[in-house]
């Protein structure tokens, strides 16, 4: 960054009356002004710091990006407010960098960020030769790369669900036919148990038991796992989704009344049928449940809230458990990945999976030990209002 204005303003200080500098002044002003109402029309955040990491500048774009308020920001070391941000080894570089980040607050998103030091050279009085360049600062240029991340993680889950797709009938082959042969064996095996001693019948029932509720875990996991990755085309029909929560909820009475949970419903009842498969919705509102139950202790409260903006139905699900780390947020998708001793893996995947094909997206926030929200967004078409292409009033009474 060149001073060469302000310079040359400052050496002629003394020899330039109140009205000139007043000029210069309102000049400067109206400068200032200018660049950042040019700044803050971009969609790239800026945000510029002085030489001890502190802001001096932050565009409404990073703002937004870092849940930021630029009266607050300013002053304050940039680490301070982006929390995470390794600011003083970033800053050591004498050259740009250029790095990508993710954030979870106000939203998960992908950031890349580019950081260039600024300088001011210092010339000579015959403006000719250079005495030294000081380093005053630096500038941060933020771009939002969030959607062509995720479509590169959608075009990775993709290939990796074809891979799984291609085993999936082979699976079911190789593992349904065993289990198959196993249920009627002990079906066999119970017949003949009948015809023993009392206490050797009870004894041998208990392992004929056991064996067959291992066999029915295994052949949930086999389900599970199809339909995660070979779900079926969903039969859409106009539905009412409080209704689906509402019934999804019912079916955990028993453990909700054993485990003293408390389940909170706000369900906006102005909301537009959506077309939707209600078992499919139905299994993966049990899903969410499911996971918050899991991850709560005994009188544990789940929030469930439905909503509506102007393109999309929301149904959120906020539980008090025990959350999740930032590392593992970035993870839950992934297939077979879990944090419970005795978790598939799939639930989620099977979530997103129905949501996707119902059109919406799922969103997931949290934090380790203070809870987790999940939200879905289902979208619907509102037709009260159609904007129509210009024309002349004939033409558009016609329509």
């Amino acid at each position: 960054m060149k001073s060469g204005f302000l310079e040359k303003l400052i050496g002629r200080l003394g020899r330039i009356g109140p009205e000139e500098v007043q000029n210069y002044l309102i000049r400067l002003a109206e400068e200032k002004g200018f660049f950042e109402t040019v700044f803050n029309a971009i969609q790239e955040g800026i945000i510029v710091t002085d030489s001890n990491g502190r802001i001096t500048y932050v565009n409404e774009a990073a703002c937004e990006l870092f849940g930021l308020e630029s009266e607050d920001a300013i002053g304050k070391r940039l680490d301070e407010r982006v929390r995470g941000l390794d600011w003083d080894a970033l800053s050591q570089s004498e050259g740009a960098i250029s790095r990508d980040m993710e954030i979870f607050y106000p939203q998960n998103r992908f950031i890349n960020f580019y950081i260039v030091p600024l300088t001011i050279e210092h010339r000579a009085a015959d403006d000719k030769i250079d005495i030294s360049a000081r380093q005053v600062g630096h500038a941060m240029i933020l771009r939002d790369i969030t959607e062509s991340r995720r479509s590169a993680e959608q075009t990775i889950e993709s290939e990796r669900l074809n891979v799984l797709t291609l085993l999936a009938a082979g699976v079911a082959h190789e593992i349904g036919n065993p289990l198959n042969s196993l249920h009627i064996h002990l079906q066999l095996m119970e017949r003949k148990v009948r015809e023993l001693d009392e206490k050797v019948q009870a004894d041998l029932q208990e392992s004929i038991d056991v064996a067959r509720a291992e066999i029915a875990r295994l052949d949930s996991i086999v389900s599970q796992f199809l339909r995660a990755i070979r779900p079926s085309k969903p039969q859409l029909h106009p539905e009412n989704v409080n209704t689906i929560v509402d019934e999804a909820v019912r079916f955990f009475a028993p453990e909700i009344q054993d485990r003293e949970l408390v389940v909170e419903q706000e369900l906006r009842s102005d909301l537009p049928l959506l077309q939707l498969d209600r078992d499919q919705m139905k299994q993966a509102f049990y899903n969410v449940i499911k996971n918050s139950f899991e991850a709560m202790k005994r009188r544990g409260v789940l929030r469930i809230r439905t909503d509506r903006d102007d393109t999309h139905v929301l149904v959120s699900f906020t539980d008090t458990g025990i959350g999740m780390s930032a590392e593992n947020l970035s993870r839950v998708f992934e297939p077979y990945f879990t944090t419970k001793s005795s978790g598939t893996g799939l639930g989620l995947l099977i979530v997103r999976r129905i949501v996707r094909e119902h059109g919406g997206e799922l969103s997931i926030a949290s934090s380790e030990g203070k809870g987790l929200t999940l939200t879905i967004r289902l979208p619907y078409i509102d037709r009260r209002v159609r904007m129509l292409e210009a024309g002349t009033p004939e033409s558009t009474t016609n329509q």
